[in-house]
């Protein structure tokens, strides 16, 4: 099925709208080829800033019009725990809520950005979309993360080299306690990081030490920064470390 096929059998639909690559290319489409779009961005602890800022600007540049939903994500206990299948309560509270507002306001049908490239395997979130009937039409149509930056760089969205960036919870190790505090100390140290030029980073929280990952390419960018890395970081971090292993081999 292509995307028009798939529109064409779902004229009014609601897209969940991270602001990421995926999700901006869906979004585009929908406009085009849906009858009628809304775009869902939900703003938690778990997103940084400028991916609202990035959503914003591209349903702004599409024409899209964009619902922000406001959801306390750790007032989830178990999310809050932080077990190894976090995501799949994380994602059953995002896209519930999603789901009421987009059914309130009178969209029947929920898109979400997965595509043909996410193994169903490694992503325990996948189940919380499938019980919740959120459907995934980039994934039906066969569109692996490659060809979605291929057509974003050709339908001039400035999301198409935007590098991959998992929610924030994700940098904390499982099973340790997820705080506000350890999100925003995780926020600050990548947006620094991204600040001295880094384009793909992780920062991962260790019960208080930090450890970062850069691509290849730039590890040694890291050494030469080490003195200024580690004690900005340490205003946040018990300790500071440098992952050698390739960082495009991780989420």
């Amino acid at each position: 099925m292509t995307l028009q096929e798939f529109f064409a059998a779902n004229p009014k639909v609601a897209v969940g709208f991270s602001g990421g690559v995926d999700s901006a290319y869906l979004l585009y489409m929908a406009k085009q080829y849906a009858k009628e779009v809304k775009a869902y961005y939900v703003k938690s602890c778990f997103q940084p800033e400028f991916e609202l800022e990035d959503a914003t600007r591209l349903a702004e540049e599409i024409g899209a019009e964009l619902k922000i939903l406001n959801v306390s994500v750790l007032d989830d206990p178990v999310v809050r725990s932080n077990p190894p299948d976090r995501c799949y309560y994380c994602k059953q509270k995002i896209f519930g809520t999603i789901l009421a507002a987009a059914k309130e306001d009178g969209f029947p049908v929920l898109l979400d950005g997965t595509n043909a490239s996410d193994q169903e395997a490694d992503r325990p979130g996948f189940r919380a979309l499938k019980e919740l009937s959120v459907l995934s039409p980039l994934r039906e149509a066969g569109l692996t993360k490659e060809e979605i930056r291929m057509r974003s760089k050709e339908a001039g969205l400035f999301t198409w080299n935007k590098p991959a960036y998992a929610c924030l919870a994700t940098r904390i190790a499982a099973n340790e306690t997820i705080t506000e505090e350890s999100l925003a100390a995780t926020e600050r140290a990548e947006m620094f990081l991204f600040g001295l030029g880094f384009t793909d980073i992780r920062v991962r929280s260790m019960n208080g030490h930090a450890r970062i990952e850069v691509p290849e390419r730039e590890i040694v960018r890291a050494v030469e920064n080490r003195k200024l890395i580690t004690e900005t970081l340490r205003n946040d971090f018990k300790t500071v470390s440098l992952d050698l292993e390739e960082r495009e081999r991780k989420r």
